[in-house]
């Protein structure tokens, strides 16, 4: 599997378990940490492991393991490291007070909106 296939995976599968504004920074340019990071915020604490815990098993059944997953104890911030790309995974008040995004605004952001599923209102 492509990075490329790997990084729409992860977008398709925070988007199919209703993963709020998804994310997609190209940070290659700037660390070694990754090439891409994601990020999703949940609902709540469950929602957010539900996040991270699906794209860990749909990767897996490609194949892929995470070399390290790491979250906090209330599961506000879950990491999937796959060297290439890092999932990070927040309640939302979490996000919003590390404010990551910002932190690496040095960075390319993608446009996703052909991954994402559209909501009816």
């Amino acid at each position: 599997m492509t990075e490329k296939e790997k990084l729409e995976l992860i977008i398709k599968t925070l988007d199919s378990k209703r993963g709020e504004d998804i994310q997609a920074i190209k940070i290659a340019d700037l660390t070694i940490l990754a090439d891409y990071f994601v990020i999703v915020n949940g609902t709540s604490n469950t929602h957010a492991r539900t996040l991270a815990d699906e794209v860990d098993f749909q990767l897996s059944q490609n194949g892929i393991e995470p070399e390290r997953r790491e979250s906090d104890t209330g599961n506000t911030w879950i990491i999937l490291d796959y060297g290439d790309i890092i999932v990070h995974v927040f309640y939302k008040e979490t996000r919003q007070f590390y404010k990551l995004e910002g932190l690496w605004a040095d960075g390319e952001q993608l446009d996703i909106s052909s991954l994402i599923t559209k909501e009816e209102t």
